[in-house]
């Protein structure tokens, strides 16, 4: 029982050593990811020693490699093993300082970033390079100035993945052998100096204004060409609207006349009928006895009534040469009596 409580005691002293350890490396390696670019993180070996999870020790035996170690607790012998690397294996981000580069059309920019590393091989980490995060940092740096070099300035700002993608490419082909997996590079910022950024601005309010005047030449074009439709719609309803009305009236002034014209020719066919019935009626009465006497005095009082109507009408005045012979009177009314009368025998 004893000699369990002191295993456990040692066990407990062991990761609050190791824990403080870790903790000063920390806070002296100036951040990113709680290393920054210090390099090599060690810790004491206090015989007992224990690896967090997440992370990976290189134990040295007089200054040779023996092992590494895992997640987990291990005993070590002091001053013969040395606990000489910690590498931390989970993904961190390491912050690109704003970097000078010119690029291909002759323009300044500073361009910033952050690279994702993990690592993947804690013996390329301890022995690959003598720092290598410090190494991918300034791999990356380089790499950023060199694809910017390649580029114009209007391929960078629209075309910041393609960027992205050549220099993270770059850095990886490097990385392998320092044990390193590079995850992915984002461009934070892009800043051209102050006189392409005010071009830059100048630019944008031309094209702004381009684009406003375009929009309201557009307008007036889809107005104008609306208004242009709309008379000729106009136009066009009128002229169907007349020549229908011009048709209508047509076909009522043909319809009109037909109508009279059959009307007149009824009328005609009525008269006719009547006038020849008259004629039979009269011919059948001068066939009767005195027919012939009355027909004579109804011409007569005929004849003295057209005189009437003609003094009526007129200040001329027709009369017969021998106005009180009732015999030249009757015989030109026997005379029209016998025409009438041949006229509807025939």
């Amino acid at each position: 029982m004893l000699g369990a409580r002191l295993v456990q005691r040692s066990i407990r002293s062991t990761m609050v050593q190791q824990q403080r350890g870790f903790l000063g490396n920390m806070d002296n390696s100036g951040g990113n990811g709680g290393f920054g670019d210090d390099w090599p993180v060690s810790v004491s070996n206090t015989i007992l020693n224990v690896c967090p999870q997440g992370n990976a020790i290189i134990v040295e035996r007089l200054g040779k490699l023996l092992e590494v170690k895992q997640a987990g607790w291990f005993i070590s012998i002091p001053l013969l093993d040395q606990l000489a690397y910690v590498v931390d294996m989970r993904e961190r981000a390491i912050d690109i300082v704003p970097q000078a580069a010119i690029t291909k059309d002759n323009v300044s920019v500073d361009v910033s970033g952050n690279v994702y590393v993990q690592f993947t091989d804690p013996l390329k980490a301890a022995y690959g390079a003598k720092n290598p995060l410090y190494a991918v940092r300034q791999h990356a740096q380089s790499a950023m100035r060199a694809a910017i070099g390649e580029m114009e300035l209007d391929e960078i700002l629209h075309g910041r993945a393609q960027l992205n993608t050549m220099i993270r490419g770059a850095v990886q082909e490097a990385a392998v052998n320092w044990g390193l997996e590079i995850k992915r590079y984002e461009i934070t910022e892009i800043a051209p100096d102050r006189h392409i950024a005010d071009a830059m601005d100048k630019q944008a309010a031309a094209e702004r204004n381009r684009r406003e005047k375009v929009l309201e030449a557009e307008g007036e074009k889809s107005k104008a060409t609306l208004m242009s439709e709309g008379v000729k719609i106009r136009l066009t309803n009128e002229s169907e609207g007349d020549l229908i009305r011009v048709r209508n009236e047509a076909e009522a002034s043909k319809t009109r006349m037909m109508l009279e014209a059959e009307g007149e020719s009824e009328a005609i066919i009525l008269k006719a009928n009547a006038q020849a019935a008259a004629i039979e009626v009269i011919a059948v009465q001068l066939g009767k006895t005195n027919g012939e006497e009355a027909a004579k005095l109804a011409l007569a009082q005929s004849y003295v009534e057209m005189y009437g109507e003609m003094g009526s009408q007129s200040n001329t005045m027709m009369f017969s040469d021998k106005p009180a012979d009732m015999q030249q009177l009757m015989g030109m009314a026997t005379m029209a009596l016998s025409r009438t009368v041949g006229a509807g025998n025939k």
